[in-house]
Formats: C-alpha cells, sequence, structure tokens
C-alpha cells in the first residue's frame, strides 16, 4: 500500500469511526443516559437508607448482649413458628442491631424475609424483605432493580447490557477521535465551545467510563455468561469454602451474591445453640472481621458455612466450613491467597457497587456518571445542531466510508466486528440492526441524490 492510499484509508476509517461514535451517542445515548442516573441514585441511597430505616437497622447502646440462640428465639416468637434461618448476621457492633434471614414461599427471586433484632433487649425491630445477601432493604433494592433492568425483569436487563456493551466503544472511540483532532480542537472558535468541552470532558471521564462498562457486563445475561465461561476456562474463578461432607460438588461461588444469590432451607437436625457453637468456632479459626454470615447447612451432608462480608477496605471475605456436629473446621479459603485475577474480580465488582471505600467510593462513582451525564447533553446538543442544519438526505451515513475502504481494511473491520459481537451478543444484534438501517438509509440517499441530478443535470457541471 502506498503512502497515498494508507492516507486514505486512515481518512476513511477515522469518518467511519466518527459516524459510529455519532450513532452510538444517538440510538445507545439514551440507555447510557438511564443507566448514569439511576446508578447516581444508588451510589447516593445509603445514606437515605440509613436515615430511613434507622429504628430497624439500630437498637441500645447499653447492656449485655444475649446468645444468638435468644435472638433467634425472639424472632420464632414474633413468626409465631419454629422456623430456623437460612443466615443469620451478628450484631457487627454495640448498638447495630442481628439480622435473621428467612426463605419462604410468597418471596420473590433472591428475595428473603428479614427479622432485626436488638441483641440486647431482643426486641424485633424490623420485618421487611431484604435483596440478596448484601441485605439491601426496599428502597434500594427499587432503585437497583431500576438501574440494572428498568423494573422489567430480565427482558429489561437487556437494556443495561445494551448500555454496557457499547460504552466502552464509544469511551475508546472518543479517545481516538480526540488524539486525532487533538491540535483542531486547540483553534476552534468560541462558537465550538461544546465540542470542545464534550472532547475534553470525554478524555478524562475515559477510564471511569471503561470501568463501568467492563464491571456492568459482569452481570449482564449474555455477554456475563460469556466472561463467566471465560475466567472458568482460565482460573480466575473465586475460592470458595466447600460445604461438602461427602464426595459432590459444591456450588460455584457467585461474585454477585448481591443481586440473585438464592438461600436454601435449613437442615431439620440444626439447634438454636449450634448457631452460638458455629460462631465461636468460626472465630477461634481466625475470621476476626466485625461483619460475618452464618449459614447453616441445608442438608446432613453439608456443612455449616460462615464467611466475612466485611468488603471495605482492607478487604476481609475469609470464609470456613464447619462440621456440623464437632465445629470442626473441613474447609477454609483466606482472601490473601486468592489468585491476583479472583482479587480484581472481588474489588472490581464491590468498587462498581460504591463498597471497596465507602463514601468516598459512591461519591467518586457518583462523579463520574454526573460527568457522563453532562458528556451526553453536550454531545446530544452537538447532534442537534447538525441535524437542524443537515436534510434527512445529506445526513451522513457509515455505509459511505465503508464502501469506499480498500478489500483489506473491509475485511479487518468485518473480523473485528463478527469477534466482538460473539463476545457481546446484544452489541452484536444491535449492531447488525444498525447495520441493515444505516444501508437502507444509504440507499434511499443514494436514489435520491441521483433522482436530483437527473432534475438538475446543470449541477453535474463545473
Amino acid at each position: 500500500m502506498t503512502a497515498p492510499s494508507s492516507h486514505r484509508t486512515s481518512k476513511l476509517l477515522f469518518a467511519l469511526l466518527s459516524r459510529l461514535h455519532l450513532y452510538i451517542g444517538l440510538f445507545v445515548g439514551p440507555f447510557i443516559l438511564i443507566a448514569a442516573l439511576s446508578g447516581i441514585a444508588y451510589l447516593l441511597s445509603p445514606p437515605l437508607e440509613e436515615w430511613l430505616y434507622h429504628d430497624t437497622l439500630y437498637g441500645v447502646t447499653q447492656g449485655k448482649p444475649q446468645p444468638l440462640a435468644e435472638q433467634i428465639a425472639a424472632a420464632q416468637r414474633h413468626l409465631g413458628a419454629p422456623t430456623l434461618p437460612s443466615a443469620v448476621r451478628p450484631a457487627p457492633a454495640l448498638g447495630d442491631t442481628t439480622r435473621l434471614m428467612f426463605s419462604g414461599s410468597g418471596l420473590g427471586p433472591s428475595e428473603h424475609r428479614a427479622l432485626f433484632i436488638d441483641p440486647i433487649t431482643l426486641k424485633v425491630t424490623g420485618d421487611t424483605t431484604v435483596y440478596g445477601t448484601s441485605g439491601i432493604l426496599p428502597l434500594r433494592t427499587a432503585i437497583d432493580h431500576f438501574h440494572r433492568q428498568l423494573l422489567m425483569g430480565d427482558v429489561g436487563r437487556l437494556y443495561s447490557e445494551l448500555a454496557a456493551s457499547w460504552l466502552w466503544l464509544s469511551a475508546l472511540g472518543g479517545v481516538i477521535l480526540w488524539m486525532r483532532q487533538r491540535h483542531t480542537l486547540k483553534t476552534l472558535s468560541a462558537a465550538h465551545t461544546t465540542r470542545r468541552r464534550h472532547a475534553t470532558l470525554g478524555l478524562v471521564l475515559a477510564i471511569g467510563l471503561l470501568f463501568f462498562s467492563a464491571t456492568g457486563l459482569t452481570w449482564s445475561q449474555w455477554a456475563g455468561g460469556n466472561i463467566a465461561e471465560l475466567r472458568n476456562a482460565w482460573g480466575w474463578n473465586t475460592p470458595s469454602a466447600s460445604t461438602a461432607l461427602i464426595d459432590t460438588d459444591d456450588q460455584a461461588p457467585d461474585e454477585h451474591a448481591e443481586h440473585h444469590r438464592h438461600m436454601a432451607m435449613v437442615s431439620s437436625t440444626i439447634t438454636l445453640e449450634d448457631f452460638d457453637r458455629a460462631l465461636s468456632a468460626a472465630q477461634a479459626a481466625g475470621l476476626t472481621a466485625s461483619r460475618l454470615q452464618l449459614s447453616p447447612p441445608a442438608s446432613e451432608n453439608q456443612a455449616w458455612r460462615v464467611a466475612e462480608i466485611d468488603r471495605r477496605w482492607p478487604t476481609q471475605v475469609d470464609q470456613v466450613a464447619l462440621h456440623p456436629h464437632s465445629m470442626a473446621v473441613t474447609d477454609q479459603t483466606d482472601f490473601a491467597t486468592f489468585p491476583l485475577a479472583a482479587k480484581l474480580t472481588r474489588w472490581g465488582i464491590d468498587l462498581h457497587m460504591g463498597v471497596l471505600f465507602g463514601l468516598v467510593n459512591q461519591v467518586v462513582l457518583a462523579l463520574i456518571a454526573a460527568g457522563l451525564v453532562a458528556l451526553m447533553g453536550w454531545g446530544y446538543a452537538m447532534a442537534w445542531r447538525r441535524l437542524r442544519t443537515a436534510s434527512g438526505q445529506r445526513f451522513p451515513t457509515v455505509s459511505e466510508p465503508w464502501l469506499l475502504l480498500p478489500i483489506k481494511a473491509k475485511l479487518s473491520v468485518l473480523l473485528v466486528a463478527i469477534a466482538l459481537g460473539l463476545a457481546l451478543p446484544v452489541l452484536g444484534v444491535s449492531l447488525a440492526l444498525f447495520i441493515v438501517i444505516d444501508a437502507l438509509r444509504w440507499y434511499v440517499k443514494k436514489r435520491y441524490t441521483a433522482r436530483h441530478l437527473n432534475a438538475h443535470p446543470s449541477n453535474t457541471s463545473r
């Protein structure tokens, strides 16, 4: 390839990327905007949850905490039945309440009935539905469902996967466009201030947007499945203490337990005193975190699982499995020994949820999301001005620079598109739909241009 042809190919690829970037903003932008706004609401919801459910989450601060057996007995009196909890979270500090989570009918996926017990007075301070093992309360649950699925179940999950699938491509494309136009941007007049702000802010936010996209995709239905298979093939799964007492496969760990883990029923052989025994045994085995979760066995062939659930910094997520009779440790995992990939996965998910560094984490992510909202606003302003100054037939298509590319460049772009479509199915399907629509627009535009030239033949002469 000669230098002039190489330069021409580069210009065509740039035009292709520029127009694709525009169309991502126009057609996928609304979904990205909804995800950003709802994400801000989720990140800022913990303080509101603390205020709204204060009487549920906190009890008295003077006195001696009662054993877990007494607290569970108080919950059973409230329930009017000798039901055992599927999981218990002892009060992490004086003044906090103990959380007892129960499985049962009438609950939605990943929902549990939670009773909050004051460990000192044994008073039931709250009886509500919580979501997942993170135990988020109804307010944040509603925000979370809207952020992930628009309150539409699995069908709604396509919206968030669509946004996450295209966000990284839009961010990287924006960075490439900035690198290509950085000198031009400096010389733009005041009339193009919006364009310069859009480009500069996009560059500043690029890493954060790539992070949102990558971690968001791990929750997705289709791309998330591919990511899980890849992690399994590469041995990047997060270790988990096995509760199997016989030669059976234990359920694989799930970093997204906050969103979709179900809790099993409890073995009928478990007694109330066993919860205190399991807690003491786990602490003796080295679980030092103040935030713990005790999960009793679901059958006689399973062990207890006691896990640290403090995902702030430093992360405390060690686990032990305990024999249901002797309370001897049958298996144990230590976060310090996790593979680096497993640690990065854990930190990435917790960072996305605003958990890792607490309030600082939440504020930084909220600012990035707010920046994304501003970025979209400026992008729409520029697109609107372009639409007003260009007729429907003059508005550019992606097909035009594509058709002018040399065959080798076409094949390269096509192979990349196919690979991305296979890895990210929602992106692939939406891209195919976009190509069909764009090709139809190109055809109509071509016919319109031909009719216009035939009607005004003088326009062809110079």
